[in-house]
């Protein structure tokens, strides 16, 4: 394989693993107190978890209509209302055993980098 072909081919399974657990991080993003949506795009980023506004938008749609996520509208001194999320009662059930399933998938990771399997 050439070099650029090893770079893309890298670059997919790169991005096949982050969209693996970007709902997972949204969801222990929003765990806390509501997050505004730009502040959940900061808090990944800070992470150095990269994620589009044109791929985050659309995932806070469908988890707050899977009702994973709570959402209100708040009034902005700086311009149009904005919206915010929570996670629901079922959100943090999701989460649980999101987070139940990432340890063991981390655990099996680790085994296998030191060879133990």
């Amino acid at each position: 394989m050439d070099e650029a072909h090893f770079g893309q081919y890298t670059d997919q399974l790169a991005v096949q693993m982050r969209k693996g657990v970007i709902v997972y991080c949204v969801l222990l993003v929003c765990s806390g107190e509501p997050m505004y949506s730009s502040d959940v795009i900061r808090r990944l980023r800070e992470s150095e978890l990269i994620v589009v506004e044109g791929t985050l938008y659309p995932l806070l749609n469908r988890l707050a209509r899977d009702k994973l996520l709570g959402y209100e509208w708040r009034e902005s001194e700086q311009g149009p209302p904005r919206k915010y999320y929570w996670l629901t009662d079922d959100g943090r059930s999701i989460l649980a055993s999101l987070r139940a399933t990432y340890k063991q998938l981390d655990n099996s990771i680790k085994m296998l980098q030191k060879g133990v399997l």
